[in-house]
């Protein structure tokens, strides 16, 4: 027998027995699902062992996750199926832990691209990027721009890229190269509308990575020009193409009321 006065157990012994809280008693009685049997002279809530069986058999069953209504129809209906209703339960149950494993597997690739931005072998690289792509531009770029926004943003997205879409990406910027290119065998001049055109869609193709302002894109184009292995990228597709590319997108932002001079990196 459960220690309580003649007629109960108050409901605050109750509810620190049980692991429960007042409130939730209240709440319980309130809805039907377990009224005290007794009341005090006073008109105060008193628990009867009875009461008792009932409310450690409905924390049981709220352990096991099942609602208060799947709980009621366990405890009241007449020759309700407690098995069914378990079954039920456990294959809610499956389907949550199934979710769960998926979550699991999704925040091990957000680490993972947080900490190494591509999520690719480095044979994976090479056949995806091609034989000029150097293997430790991922750890560079991360050791420069880990902090950043911009890098959470792109590691965000390599996060849920295979090398099928790094293989799309990487024929967006191909494509986009060729356009340049083209561009300069045209005559196209830095301020003039094709290479205006041609500086959005740098700025489309390359926030495939991360989202690029007009600001930003003017320090890609200073880089493009500064930085050797840049440099030597766009001079291979046309010579002289690094410095066009950044003499454009510096035309362009002036146009858009921005000095390259002044142009923070936001």
């Amino acid at each position: 027998m459960t220690p309580m006065g003649e007629q109960g157990m108050p409901v605050g012994e109750t509810a620190a027995q049980l692991g429960l809280t007042v409130r939730t008693l209240h709440h319980w009685d309130e809805i039907g699902l377990a009224s005290p049997a007794a009341r005090s002279a006073a008109g105060y809530r008193l628990y009867t062992d009875d009461d008792l069986e009932r409310l450690r058999r409905i924390v049981v069953y709220r352990e096991l996750g099942l609602d208060l209504d799947a709980i009621r129809a366990v405890l009241d209906e007449p020759g309700g199926d407690v098995a069914e209703q378990l079954r039920v339960q456990r294959a809610q149950l499956a389907r949550r832990i199934a979710q769960l494993q998926h979550l699991d597997e999704d925040l091990e690739r957000m680490i993972a691209a947080q900490e190494h931005g591509i999520l690719l072998s480095e044979d994976e690289q090479r056949a995806t990027f091609g034989p000029g792509w150097d293997t430790s531009w991922p750890a560079e770029a991360r050791e420069a721009y880990g902090g950043s926004r911009q890098w959470q943003q792109y590691a965000e997205r390599a996060a849920s890229r295979s090398a099928d879409d790094w293989k799309a990406v990487t024929r967006t910027v191909a494509a986009f190269d060729e356009e340049l290119g083209a561009a300069i065998d045209a005559g196209a001049r830095p301020g003039d509308a094709t290479a205006d055109a041609l500086v959005e869609r740098h700025r489309a193709v390359f926030s495939q990575y991360f989202p690029i302002t007009r600001q930003m894109q003017v320090h890609l184009g200073r880089m493009y020009a500064a930085d050797p292995r840049f440099a030597a990228h766009y001079d291979a597709v046309r010579p002289g193409l690094a410095v066009w590319l950044r003499d454009a997108i510096e035309a362009s932002a002036r146009a858009h009321g921005i000095d390259p001079d002044t142009a923070t990196w936001e």
